[in-house]
């Protein structure tokens, strides 16, 4: 009776263990992006009103310890820029076009855009703080912001607003800050880029 005791309690720890382990993310976890399933929208405000669009992440990749996130990167696909706000084609074109010109993000010889994950500070729940390397035009600049992220062993899902301040990609076009008596056609020096990530071990 006793041996049967032990039998059926060590069943039950092997059981228990087993859904632990289905659970949790083990060490070294490497989640792909999955692209189709990944989105992000950009906004940009000025005096008078504000434009919003689109961008593709065209790859990458989410890295855990097994804890909390550790680094990552993502590649942005600069010729993706779209204007959903404006709905005559023709104007939207026009927009997109001045977007990708040397007014702002010089599309031709930058078609690219990176993101470096480099800390992320578990602060409470699913909620971090990210530190990563923003590279827009050439240019690297650190940048910090808050996100939700939350993974499993299979699957991690980031949904994060990043505020950029374009000026320091060398992005000066419309800007009060460099452009002396501008008036109401000044262009925020700020746009937001909200991002929402889903990735998966392979």
């Amino acid at each position: 009776m006793i041996n049967k005791i032990k039998m059926g309690f060590i069943a039950i720890a092997a059981v228990t263990a087993m859904a632990f382990t289905t659970n949790e993310v083990k060490k070294g976890v490497t989640y792909t992006v999955d692209t189709k399933s990944t989105s992000a929208t950009w906004l940009g405000k000025k005096v008078t009103g504000q434009h919003s669009g689109g961008i593709s992440i065209s790859k990458g990749n989410i890295l855990s310890d097994g804890k909390t996130l550790t680094g990552g990167n993502l590649e942005f696909d600069m010729n993706s820029i779209t204007c959903t706000d404006i709905t005559d084609p023709e104007w939207s074109g026009k927009l997109v076009g001045h977007l990708k010109n040397d007014d702002f993000f010089s599309v031709e010889k930058n078609p690219t855009a990176k993101f470096e994950i480099t800390k992320a500070v578990l602060k409470e729940g699913n909620n971090y703080d990210v530190t990563g390397k923003l590279t827009i035009k050439g240019i690297t600049n650190e940048i910090t912001f808050p996100a939700m992220i939350k993974m499993d062993n299979k699957t991690l899902v980031t949904v994060a607003k990043i505020v950029v301040n374009r000026t320091k990609f060398d992005i000066k076009y419309g800007s009060a800050s460099f452009m002396e008596g501008i008036g109401d056609k000044a262009i925020s020096d700020d746009f937001e880029l909200n991002v929402n990530v889903v990735a998966a071990v392979k």
